[in-house]
């Protein structure tokens, strides 16, 4: 392909390939082409054109396909229009010639298209060059529109279309003949004809302006013909050219026509639809007259889009003339003649409301229209009452009159409820304007005579309660009251009880929910409803279905509600139905037609309230409860049986309720299990054979019946009809056979369903068949009759003939392939051969039926039956059938319907398996793709074959190539009027490209022909006119994405795709959205490139202003599909994480203009202080100002809570990125030298954008922004402000902040609003940014008076929400509270441990004094809470152990609702209470009753009502602790705790905490099994979590728990002491664990269990330790394990333990445990002077040393019964650490262990030969060390020696004094050069001096007479001094200084010794002397500095 890719073609290489390969040849050539000759040289054009353009020639006469002839014209015009376009008029004439000839031939045919296309381009681009041409050409062109088929006709009118474009102003003269051309088209039987000639009259339009002034309305009435019979593409052409022909006539420079006259234009179609005159006359005459519904939604379709075009400020201005105009339609008795007419008008007016209004306006211009509509509702409702009440009571309002104001209001009423739905709290304004009363008005409308206005209002009120929750309980209050007051009214009983149920339904929606009370007042309704609906016939029927009804919705609220209710509904069920199946029978001869029909309306309506049991709260279904209703649903089974004879009977009066009555029976049976009701299966069988075949049966819609049952990718067969267009809301009608869509009043029981969208039930009895379906497919595997059932079918489908066949063989094949799914769903079998015989042949004949729908469901019953069956001898019988059929018949319909089986058989069967079958497949397929005569099978078959690769997987590879080059070649002939083909054909592609896989990066030539494949088939799909098409382009260039992302081209795929995000069709947006979507996970930044470089602009939005991120946001806000809608924020998502953080100013500026894009004022910060400057409101920092008009307008809330989650992205991002942006001062320094930009930097517009969010109008947006503003806070509240040293960043926005919160706590706000402000409030005074009390105080006011609300309770409380969220927002306010607590420990805890103690104020003093005064009944409402928490956590089967009335803060009714709320803030508030308990050192203090919501239970806390049962102080003092430790071991126990890391952390400070304070630790210490207990889980908890905060806080808590054994020990042993006295000690006896056996019993001893658990946190930083691992394969023997500081503090906190735990042993029990504590301390200690532990065993040291002392001091090494045994270990621990002395090990740590050995070990351990001469042996060793850092620490420890217990110290002095006295005399002459050697010399000196103060008395002269001459010789002198290195300087005078201080003690022996060296007198003199002047020196520089220095120090630096 790389030859064809030139200017001129290589003719040469394009001849040599075979047919098919050249026309892909040619076309590539085309392709570069079109790109090579705009970057052409135009000389290098102009000498190429002549060859070039024969070449063209050439092309257009070799009958080139359809994406080759649009090619080739564009490349002619290039060609043209680049070079020399002088002789561009030949080809004009040659291509006219063409189009002249009388060759008719088919082959002939694509020539003639091409010469028509080729004319059309040249026009387009040369326009004016060829006027000259121009009327001949067109001449031309009418004159073979004439004789053309509608491939040509197609072609030319899309050909003048250009010519038009081209021409523009100079085309005029024909237009005339063009208009009369295109009217002709715009009927025609084609509707790609149609379609074309739509756009031609659309750019017709620019220039012709009589098409929107004269001629109208015969446009008009064109259209409206044009409609009739129109597919969905020809409808969309169709309404945007009438639509934009009406806006040219609305627009405002036009002053011809009003919006009156518009309307009254649409009208004359809508209601008499496109015919003429004469023959809708005759219509009217006859009385038929009916619009197909095909113009209906035409002129639907049209409407919208000429207020589309208009736009959102026009349609505001004429709202309200627009819907009185759009309302008489749907008023109008032409329009509403015949139910589903009526159904179907409303359907398109309320279409029209909702894709105008809902798209085009802002929400303040919603809320206005919500008033206009609300003052058309109170109108119409004026105008019922008036006729209602005029004259006489019994003068009823005509039935047209309610009827036109009943489809008048139902519109309205369903789109006031939409709008509210989608303004949701920001309508909250509309509710309140007591001007309109909006409310009182729809309310009004629930007394309207009419059943449908009544639901709407209703569902209305439902949107009202979704909106704003806050009105569910004040709405269901009022209707409640209503209805009780009104029960005589029928209107009233049926309108309220409807409202009700719809307020119910609401609920489930809702998760702030609804009080309980609600259900009970409800329940207590529905039974005085159903009671009293026999005492007044007149309203009988209303007040049995309203009961129903509200039980039917109360069910909805689920089991909590429902168990406290269903013995009465059980009651009332009884009461409903007769005692037996025999009272049945007596029933029939009682009775007349209206008791009947109540009778039926009041079982129908219990067998729904089951029913509505059954589906939402399954889990009081009991079997006991199912026994029960059981009885009483064979009773309704009995009666179906009745009722033939009583319609007979009465007549059709009890018809339609014999049919609802039927439909509920089936209903109610589908969802109950078939094995309780078997006993009746032989009457529901009947029944329902009945309803499937049965005479009077009503012809169920398809479309409601059959896609459920297809395959949802076999939908793809039938258009875009079925699916995924913006219009299913009205295309809907088109397909819903006779009922024309469904409607409320249908089937008013569904109002309470969980749905957002008003939901559309069918009609009665095409429900009644919808059902009877579900209910066969449930019970046909549970009979023991089917093959008999199947053959009863089968023989029906073959009597019958007609309709009514087809209706038949639709009924009983969705029947069985509704079974064939449900046994396929729960692995059942089908039965024997016998039932698989009339089963296929069912499915066969289906399979071969005239409706595409039916074979498509029966294809998808033969893949569940082979699934079922899972024979694989009936599965190739199957596949064999197929083949054959295929081979013979030539019908299309068997021939698509065989095609689909092939690849549906193996469709659950794992995939095809067997290359054979898979070739033979592949064969068939291909022939049949390639039958041009039939469409239809190509379609199907190219489906198929799409679906066949999918299903071989890595088998079809080697029937790729010949795939790709079908499909290729496919695409370059299908003619663009099969838009169906050439969509299979873009599936079949996709699938092609993902079966390559990644293999197409491969370079091989094969790969490289496929990849150009795939690119060219892209490419012609990308060119073609249809849009689902070009659909399938981009998601195929999305899997090459995937597979091979370097060979596709961003730079022509993403303006492409920027282009389509406008596009009018669904599907083409979703396939660009989701193809960025991929772009943008890879190529984020690229991606945006492409689109601001090479997109001008969008529909809606400047794509250079705001980017392709801001085109998103924009599309974003219009789109309500929310699949769509979520593949934009993903996107978004990933552009956002690619470049936000390198691009943070323009994502910030872009999340801060949709912010502010909201039509409402805005508030903007602004801080105002007042003049004195110190005390100033919240209120006063905001003034509120209008924002400038940025890129966006009026966004929804929806959009705006998206880009505030957006900024909370940003942070995290920013938070894994440089540091810089969370640090003000280098943020700066870096701006300064590269143009960085830094999150910190913006913090102000952070701080913006979460105070406009959270005060907000709406609540999603308000916790948005809290939820921002809580982010910021914890990011930023530690950034320095480097300006002001010592303070920090945020301080400045402190009024921001409070006036961002203020609003959360006001009366009116939401529960869930108040909660996450108080995480935001403890946040704020947690984070420390705020340190004066008198800014802090503002805050602690809103977390004071949330406070105060807790305290009143929840009965004093409005019942707005459910009782949980009274639970959510306490516990919030106690867990913020606790929060602060926390945080003031800590700054407290803090301050002691840091140097400022005692020299400032505590941070957390001020915090201290604001929380104090609530801490006493804080801590009264925590315990309280965790009270609850703890019962709360009680296992299921301690259930009945819970408070029947429920806790402190959550009722009985609402225990699961409250848990995740106690979940979430038990630990903060355990936590805080043990800080609580631990400040007050479990003292009791003054506890006055605190308001709870009502006393405590007396469990609680001992602060029990009743004085009898009053518990001591002791007693709360257990209770409190046994509460605390109780939570924390149940959660530390759990399993599922791994990720709360937060909760184990508070868990373990809280026990922290509690075990500081002496009496928690008492009891501790006395109870042993609780100490052991609580050790067995910190050991599991040290096992499983690796963060090393915990491991160190549950070593923490270790420690304390050993100190509380040990001081219990110790207690008991000094009470022991004094209670038998001193002289009596001998026979004290011994406490501690191990007695007088010294052991220790695993799992009951503390002692093993810290043993254990320190064992295995030094095994696992030093396997070494661990004899096991040391040896073990794993080479732990040698291995450096490298541990970091915290790991040290793990070890040495475990050796602390551990060197305790001797203590707290009895002498037996301390000597059982001493061989394990030695082992682990010396084996740590031999790792650490190995060096093995890594650079930090620095750290490590100092820990085995305190934990070596701590051992060797404990008492139990001297007490009597030990001491001995002790002795010896610890002479074999000297041992053990002799033995492991050898080189390069860490001598100054040995020397130091060793040293603490000689000095704290008793004598007896220590003095033993042959261990005293080994130490004393190592001692020396280190004295001849060579390295001055040894022999320093050598001598330094010789000092502690020396100074040591006389029996330790004196061998050690005798063997080495003299040793250390020569050391010294040798350094006399060989003086230190360095500060290591001098301080060596100088800790000589030291022991030297210790040794000589050492020795007695009568001693210490001689040894002082050594001493000094040694220090004398080391004095330098005059001469050598100033020339000596530093070192020797210093020692010079620290012996100086020696002698100076010891001569004068030892006076007698200095003189004697000066007396008796001359020499070394003269030495001391010249040094001392020399000393005295160096002295004098300074004194007299101190002296001159002095005199220069201020008198007064300043304390502070200013500078």
């Amino acid at each position: 392909m790389e030859q064809a890719h030139s200017l001129l073609l290589n003719e040469e290489a394009c001849n040599q390939l075979q047919e098919h390969q050249r026309a892909k040849f040619v076309i590539e050539w085309l392709r570069f082409l079109k790109k090579l000759l705009p970057a052409t040289d135009r000389a290098d054009v102009k000498q190429n054109q002549k060859r070039l353009v024969e070449q063209l020639t050439a092309v257009l006469t070799s009958s080139p396909g359809p994406p080759t002839r649009l090619l080739l014209a564009q490349c002619l015009a290039l060609v043209y229009r680049v070079g020399d376009s002088l002789t561009s008029s030949l080809t004009v004439d040659r291509c006219n010639d063409i189009i002249r000839s009388k060759d008719d031939s088919p082959s002939f045919l694509p020539t003639r298209l091409a010469a028509v296309a080729c004319l059309g381009v040249l026009y387009e681009q040369l326009g004016r060059l060829l006027i000259s041409s121009f009327k001949e050409t067109m001449a031309n062109l009418l004159k073979a529109m004439k004789s053309a088929e509608s491939q040509g006709r197609c072609e030319i009118m899309l050909c003048i279309e250009r010519i038009l474009k081209g021409l523009g102003v100079s085309a005029v003269s024909c237009h005339r003949d063009i208009y009369k051309a295109a009217r002709t088209c715009l009927t025609d039987r084609s509707m790609a004809v149609r379609c074309a000639a739509t756009k031609c009259l659309l750019e017709l339009q620019r220039e012709a302006v009589f098409l929107w002034s004269t001629e109208l309305e015969n446009v008009a009435t064109l259209c409206f013909r044009a409609f009739e019979g129109s597919n969905y593409d020809v409808r969309v052409a169709i309404s945007k050219l009438l639509g934009t022909l009406l806006a040219s006539v609305l627009e405002p420079g036009s002053k011809r026509n009003s919006l009156e006259e518009v309307m009254e234009l649409l009208s004359s179609g809508f209601l008499r639809g496109g015919a003429g005159f004469l023959r809708a006359g005759g219509d009217m005459l006859k009385g038929t007259s009916s619009v197909s519904r095909d113009v209906r939604v035409g002129i639907t379709q049209t409407c919208v889009v000429f207020v589309s075009i208009l736009g959102g400020a026009w349609l505001e201005n004429h709202f309200s003339c627009l819907v009185s105009l759009l309302m008489v339609w749907v008023s109008h008795a032409r329009a509403t003649q015949y139910p589903a007419d009526a159904v179907s008008c409303r359907c398109c007016v309320s279409f029209i409301l909702r894709a105008t209004l809902g798209t085009l306006l802002g929400e303040k211009a919603q809320i206005a229209a919500a008033k206009e509509i609300c003052q058309l509702i109170s109108k119409q409702k004026r105008v019922v009452d008036a006729a209602l009440h005029e004259g006489n009571m019994e003068t009823r309002v005509s039935p047209a009159d309610v009827a036109a104001s009943q489809h008048v209001l139902v519109c309205a009423l369903l789109e006031l409820g939409s709008l509210l739905q989608d303004l949701s709290s920001t309508a909250a304004p509309l509710l309140q304007d007591t001007s309109i009363g909006m409310l009182d008005t729809v309310i009004s409308v629930l007394l309207h005579p009419s059943a449908s206005a009544r639901l709407a209002a209703a569902w209305c009120l439902r949107c009202v309660a979704l909106g704003m929750p806050a009105q569910g309980a004040v709405l269901l209050d009022r209707c409640a009251e209503r209805l009780n007051a009104l029960k005589s009214c029928p209107e009233a009983v049926a309108g309220y009880s409807a409202a009700i149920a719809a307020l119910l339904g609401a609920v489930q929606l809702c998760p702030l929910g609804v009080s309980h009370s609600k259900g009970k007042m409800v329940m207590t309704l529905a039974e005085d409803l159903l009671r009293s609906a026999t005492q007044n016939s007149r309203i009988s029927i209303q007040r049995t279905q309203g009961g129903w009804l509200l039980l039917s919705a109360l069910s909805t609220l689920g089991p909590t509600v429902m168990e406290h209710h269903l013995p009465r509904l059980l009651l009332l069920w009884k009461c409903a139905f007769p005692l037996s199946v025999k009272d049945v029978e007596n029933e029939l001869r009682r009775g007349d037609s209206f008791t009947w029909q109540v009778t039926l309306e009041g079982r129908a309506g219990a067998l729904c309230a089951m029913k509505s049991l059954v589906v939402h709260c399954k889990d009081l279904l009991t079997d006991d409860i199912i026994s029960r209703l059981l009885p009483l649903l064979s009773c309704a089974v009995a009666l179906l049986n009745q009722l033939p004879s009583l319609v007979k009977s009465y007549g059709n009066q009890i018809k339609n309720a014999a049919t609802v009555f039927r439909l509920r029976v089936y209903e109610i049976l589908t969802v109950l299990q078939p094995k309780r009701y078997e006993g009746n299966f032989g009457t529901v069988l009947k029944l329902l054979l009945n309803d499937l075949t049965g005479p009077e049966i009503t012809a169920c819609a398809e479309l409601n019946l059959l896609p459920s049952l297809c395959y949802s990718q076999d939908l793809a067969l039938l258009g875009p009809g079925l699916h995924d267009v913006d219009q299913h809301y009205i295309e809907e009608q088109l397909h819903g056979g006779g009922s024309g869509g469904g409607t409320l009043e249908y089937d008013p029981f569904i109002i309470f369903e969980k749905q957002q969208e008003v939901p559309t039930p069918l009609p009665p009895a095409s429900a009644l068949t919808s059902a009877a379906v579900q209910l066969f497919g449930v019970i046909f595997p549970h009979l023991g009759i089917q093959a008999q059932i199947l053959e009863q079918f089968c023989e029906f489908v073959r009597q019958l003939k007609g309709a009514r066949q087809q209706t038949v063989q639709i009924h009983v094949a969705a029947a069985f392939c509704c079974t064939l799914k449900c046994l396929a769903s729960s692995r059942r079998e089908l039965g024997s051969e016998e039932v698989q015989r009339p089963a296929l042949s069912l499915l066969l004949g289906a399979l071969e039926g005239s409706n595409p729908l039916l074979r498509c469901m029966a294809a998808e019953g033969l893949a569940r039956l082979v699934q079922v069956l899972n024979d694989p001898n009936f599965t190739v019988s199957i596949t064999l059938m197929s083949f054959d059929k295929l081979k013979t018949a030539r019908d299309a319909i068997t021939r698509t319907g065989h095609a689909l089986a092939l690849s549906a058989v193996y469709r659950y069967l794992s995939g095809i398996s067997s290359p054979q079958y898979l070739s033979a497949c592949v064969g068939v397929l291909f022939t049949l793709s390639q039958d041009s005569t039939s469409p239809e099978v190509q379609m199907w078959a190219l489906h198929t074959l799409s679906m066949v690769v999918d299903l071989a997987g890595p088998l079809y590879h080697s029937h790729l190539e010949a795939s790709f080059n079908l499909v290729l070649r496919l695409l370059l002939s299908t003619p663009h009027t099969h838009v169906e083909v050439q969509q299979s054909l873009g599936r079949c592609l996709n699938a092609l490209i993902t079966s390559m896989g990644p293999d197409l990066q491969g370079e091989g030539a094969g790969v490289c022909a496929v990849r150009t494949s795939c690119l060219v088939g892209c490419a012609v799909m990308q060119d073609s006119q249809d849009c689902l098409v070009q659909a399938q382009a981009i998601s195929c260039l999305q899997q090459l994405h995937m597979f091979a992302p370097r060979f596709v081209n961003l730079a022509s795929l993403v303006p492409s795709l920027c282009i389509n995000l406008c596009s009018s069709y669904l599907s083409l947006r979703r396939a660009v959205v989701a193809c960025l979507r991929q772009l943008a996970q890879r190529e984020a930044v690229e991606v945006s490139e492409h689109a601001v470089a090479l997109v001008k602009e969008l529909p809606h939005v400047t794509i250079k202003e705001v980017g392709l991120e801001g085109a998103l946001f924009s599309l974003l806000d219009r789109e309500s599909d929310p699949h769509l809608c979520q593949d934009i924020q993903e996107t978004l998502v990933h552009m956002m994480s690619s470049s936000a953080e390198s691009n943070l100013a323009h994502w910030l500026k872009l999340c801060k203009d949709v912010l502010s894009s909201s039509c409402f004022v805005t508030a903007a910060v602004e801080m105002q202080q007042e003049e004195d400057g110190d005390r100033y409101d919240d209120s006063s920092a905001f003034h509120a100002k209008s924002e400038s008009s940025g890129p966006f307008n009026n966004l929804r809330w929806s959009t705006r809570v998206f880009s505030m989650e957006c900024v909370c992205r940003i942070i995290a991002q920013c938070e894994n990125g440089d540091t810089a942006h969370f640090n003000m001062a280098l943020a700066q320094e870096q701006r300064l030298h590269e143009s960085a930009d830094f999150l910190v930097l913006h913090l102000a517009d952070l701080i913006r954008m979460a105070f406009m969010a959270a005060t907000d109008h709406s609540d999603q947006l308000r916790l948005a922004g809290l939820q921002t503003l809580l982010v910021i806070i914890r990011k930023f509240s530690n950034v320095p402000e480097p300006e002001f040293p010592g303070h920090v960043i945020l301080e400045q926005y402190q009024a921001n902040v409070g006036a961002a919160l203020r609003p959360a706590f006001h009366v009116d706000a939401p529960p869930n609003v108040t909660a996450k402000a108080c995480q935001v409030c403890s946040a704020w005074i947690a984070s420390g940014v705020i340190s004066d009390l008198r800014d802090l105080r503002r805050v602690h006011q809103l977390l004071a008076s949330s406070l105060a609300k807790v305290q009143v309770g929840r009965e004093v409380s409005s019942q707005l929400y459910n009782e949980s969220t009274f639970t959510m927002e306490t516990l919030a306010v106690l867990k913020a509270w606790a929060e602060v607590l926390n945080t003031i420990a800590q700054l407290l805890k803090q301050y002691l441990y840091s140097d400022e103690a005692g020299t400032a104020s505590p941070a957390g003093a001020g915090l201290l004094k604001l929380v104090q005064t609530d801490l006493a009944t804080l801590s009264r409402l925590w315990l309280a809470a965790l009270q609850d928490h703890a019962l709360l956590t009680l296992p299921s089967q301690y259930s009945s152990q819970l408070p029947s009335t429920g806790g402190s803060f959550y009722t009985a009714e609402t225990v699961e609702q409250a848990r995740p709320h106690y979940y979430s803030a038990w630990a903060t508030i355990l936590h805080a209470t043990a800080l609580w308990l631990n400040s007050t050192g479990f003292i009791m203090v003054d506890e006055g009753p605190a308001n709870l919501s009502r006393p405590v239970t007396p469990t609680s806390m001992g602060q029990s009502t009743s004085l009898s049962s009053v518990k001591s102080p002791e007693d709360v003092y257990t209770d409190r602790l046994h509460l605390i430790l109780g939570i924390s071991v149940e959660f530390l126990c759990s399993p599922h705790s791994g990720d709360q890391m937060e909760n184990i952390d508070s868990c373990l400070q809280a026990l922290q905490a509690l075990l500081e304070v002496p009496w928690p630790r008492s009891k501790m210490g006395n109870d042993q099994a609780l100490s052991v207990e609580l050790l067995s889980v910190l050991h599991r908890l040290i096992v499983t979590r690796e963060s090393p905060n915990i491991q160190l806080a549950v070593l923490e808590l270790v420690r304390q728990i050993v100190c509380a054994a040990q001081e219990h020990v110790k207690e008991k042993r000094h009470s022991a002491e004094v209670d038998d006295g001193a002289a009596e000690k001998e026979t004290v006896p011994e406490f501690g664990e191990g007695r007088d056996t010294g052991g220790l019993v695993p799992g009951k001893s503390l002692v093993f269990g810290a043993l254990e658990l320190c064992l295995c946190t030094l095994v696992r930083k030093l396997p070494q330790l661990s004899p096991k691992l040391a040896g073990s394969p794993m080479g732990w023997g040698g291995h450096t394990c490298s541990l970091s500081s915290t790991d040290c503090r793990l070890v040495t906190s475990a050796l602390a333990i551990l060197s305790e735990l001797p203590s707290i042993c009895s002498p037996e029990g301390s000597v059982s445990v001493l061989p394990t504590v030695l082992y682990l301390l010396l084996g740590v200690l031999r790792e650490a002077v190995k060096g093995s532990v890594g650079a930090e065993s620095g750290q490590l040291v100092p820990g085995i040393l305190q934990a070596l002392r701590t051992v060797l001091t404990s008492p139990m090494s001297r007490a009597e019964k030990s001491r001995g045994a002790w002795a010896e270990l610890l002479r074999c621990a000297l041992h053990t650490l002799l033995e492991s002395w050898h080189t390069g090990i860490d001598e100054v740590t040995m020397l130091t262990s060793l040293t603490i050995f000689l000095l704290y070990a008793s004598a007896e351990v220590t003095t033993v030969e042959p261990l005293q001469t080994c130490c004393i042996q190592t001692f020396r060793a280190s004295l001849e060390s060579k390295d001055p850092v040894v022999l320093s620490r050598s001598y330094q420890l010789l000092v502690s020696l020396f100074q040591g217990p006389a029996p330790v110290a004196r061998p050690f002095i005798l063997a080495l004094g003299g040793c250390l006295v020569s050391q010294l005399q040798e350094d006399e002459k060989s003086r230190p050069q360095g500060p290591a050697e001098l301080q060596a010399v100088q800790d000589a000196v030291r022991a030297l001096e210790a040794l000589v103060f050492a020795a007695e008395e009568t001693h210490r002269p001689q040894l002082v007479a050594v001493l000094l001459p040694i220090l004398i010789s080391l004095l330098l002198d005059e001469n050598a001094l100033a020339s000596a290195p530093a070192a020797s300087r210093s020692l010079h005078e620290s012996a100086l200084g020696d002698l100076m201080r010891i001569g004068p003690q030892h006076s007698a022996v200095f003189k004697a010794l000066m007396a008796s060296a001359p020499h070394m007198k003269a030495r001391l003199e010249a040094a001392v002397k020399g000393n005295q002047e160096s002295m004098n020196t300074k004194a007299q520089t101190t002296r001159v500095n002095s005199k220069n220095t201020p008198s007064i120090q300043l304390k502070i630096n200013f500078l």
